[in-house]
């Protein structure tokens, strides 16, 4: 099969296509013929060396997987070959959707609603679920709370946006003024500019339940002057060792949320996109063999959305 293969770890131009050996589904897995893969900083992130996991060489990239089961393994019966599904299969270790067939564990796995092309189900899974996981299991959001959520037009923030009104809550995002119109669309009910005013000094009176951080670093502390005490600040990337005292102090409970495979809640997911409740934007949309050119799309800060990899034409 083919695949886009990173040699040694480096930028975008590390990744190779390749035809490496196809695999085959053991007990409780499945074969999924990949028709796009969706494209995250983590994986980026991999493929230079650094991340949360330690990473062998050469590797194949890719978490977020669009397809059709091809085999299903001894022991699998939620799915017959021809089903269409999407997941984020194996996280933090790598299922490598960056290629023709993944297998993976049948249960990290959804059915693909039939309203989404392959590309849109590939930059669903990892994104939504981090959004669905940060909020429902870690903020608890719930009806009339006040939301913050940080770079709301991102590949995280916009579904992150749409969760958190699914959820009753009133949702203020930060987002750069060309994408306030994009922001609002997805139901945000206020907008703010954050390179035009200090969030910290709009909210400064009207402080927040919850805040749905992406970035990390100095939004850490700033995110915390908006809280409530009592609040939570849902980080998806480590928090500085200060401001993790400063809420520790104030009864804010902190510290990060790293994504994890959950069935039930792709399900969930999956229900609020046949709803009409949630969509996913696609930023752009390249071919398998132009990885690189996809990675270097992905690491600009202008992506409205998600990136995606097409590995089958037509779909």
């Amino acid at each position: 099969m083919r695949a886009i293969i990173a040699e040694r770890p480096g930028g975008p131009e590390v990744l190779q296509l390749r035809e490496v050996e196809r695999p085959t589904p053991g007990a409780t897995e499945i074969l999924v013929r990949v028709h796009a893969a969706g494209i995250n900083p983590t994986d980026w992130k991999s493929r230079s060396g650094g991340g949360l996991a330690r990473r062998t060489f050469p590797l194949i990239l890719g978490y977020d997987v669009a397809g059709v089961v091809e085999a299903v393994g001894p022991g699998v019966t939620l799915y017959r070959p021809g089903d269409e599904v999407l997941g984020m299969p194996l996280f933090p270790h790598l299922p490598g959707a960056y290629s023709e067939y993944v297998v993976a564990p049948a249960r990290h796995f959804a059915p693909k609603p039939a309203s989404l092309s392959f590309e849109e189900a590939a930059g669903l899974p990892l994104a939504a679920l981090t959004a669905w996981q940060g909020l429902v299991d870690t903020g608890k959001v719930s009806p009339g709370q006040r939301v913050l959520i940080h770079a709301a037009a991102g590949g995280v923030g916009h579904l992150a946006v749409q969760i958190a009104k699914s959820l009753g809550a009133y949702v203020i995002a930060t987002a750069s003024a060309p994408k306030h119109d994009f922001v609002r669309g997805l139901g945000a009910d206020e907008v703010i500019d954050y390179r035009a005013a200090d969030f910290v000094e709009v909210l400064r009176d009207q402080p927040v339940d919850v805040v749905f951080d992406p970035i990390a670093g100095d939004y850490s502390s700033r995110s915390l002057q908006v809280l409530k005490d009592g609040g939570v600040l849902v980080s998806i990337l480590p928090v500085p060792e200060e401001a993790m005292k400063e809420a520790e102090a104030r009864g804010i409970p902190t510290g990060f949320t790293l994504v994890e495979p959950d069935r039930l809640a792709l399900t969930a997911i999956v229900d609020l996109v046949e709803q009409g409740r949630l969509r996913v934007e696609i930023d752009s949309v390249f071919p398998l063999e132009d990885a690189a050119e996809a990675h270097r799309r992905s690491e600009t800060n202008r992506v409205v959305g998600k990136v995606v990899l097409r590995v089958v034409d037509g779909d």
